[in-house]
């Protein structure tokens, strides 16, 4: 029996649940649809997706507030799905660690191929890297510093894994966009500055204030 991957739709509209199951189903997924809004971290819990369409407009809780407090505990890949057309909730978004963000109504294939290029990008093995003294293991997502674990988004954990394959060289930013979307079509300026600033906020915790230095007019290096 294969094993597909399953995929929580949170979300209230039950004509936009029902498509995007169908949609889902027929691409080879396992859609699952949430049922309780007033205890969706334990519904989570319970399902254990492999990736969750999270609208930003539920009942009882933002999204944007289910997102931050998922993050605290869990790395599984998240994509905003709004009627929201707006940069505002789009950096807030990325910023509590969303993996990508899409407004409604959505174009169904764009959509395939973001969940489509998530999964691959999970999908590819990566090996253990080191800095220093900061050990990055992409596989569990964290960042460990002698007794320390850092939790990074996946986000985080490809710009700091580009940044140190290409250590002492300066990385542009439409590279790391390219790295991280694995399209240009879906560049976003503002979710890539917004990843950065969170990552060198993390590195600081673990006493690497600026490491990552902007190159003005060029992008980035990790010194």
């Amino acid at each position: 029996m294969i094993d597909l991957k399953k995929i929580l739709i949170i979300e209230d509209d039950k004509s936009i649940c029902l498509e995007l199951k169908s949609l889902l189903d027929n691409a080879g997924y396992n859609a699952i649809i949430a049922q309780d809004f007033k205890n969706l971290l334990s519904e989570i819990s319970i399902v254990k997706p492999d990736l969750i369409l999270l609208d930003i407009n539920i009942p009882y809780i933002n999204g944007e507030i289910i997102l931050m407090e998922l993050r605290k505990k869990s790395n599984v890949p998240v994509i905003m799905v709004t009627s929201k057309n707006s940069e505002t909730d789009e950096v807030l978004s990325m910023s509590y660690g969303a993996d990508d963000y899409i407004t409604k109504p959505y174009n169904p294939t764009i959509l395939l191929l973001r969940i489509g290029a998530i999964f691959k990008r999970l999908e590819t093995p990566k090996e253990e890297l080191s800095y220093k003294d900061i050990e990055l293991i992409p596989k569990k997502g964290i960042m460990r510093c002698k007794e320390k674990e850092i939790l990074l988004t996946k986000n985080e954990m490809i710009i700091f894994t580009y940044l140190l394959q290409k250590k002492q060289t300066i990385v542009t930013r439409d590279e790391l966009m390219t790295d991280l979307w694995n399209n240009e079509e879906y560049i976003n300026d503002n979710a890539l500055t917004v990843n950065i600033s969170r990552l060198r906020s993390k590195l600081k915790e673990i006493g690497y204030a600026n490491i990552i230095e902007t190159r003005k007019g060029q992008g980035y290096i990790l010194l």
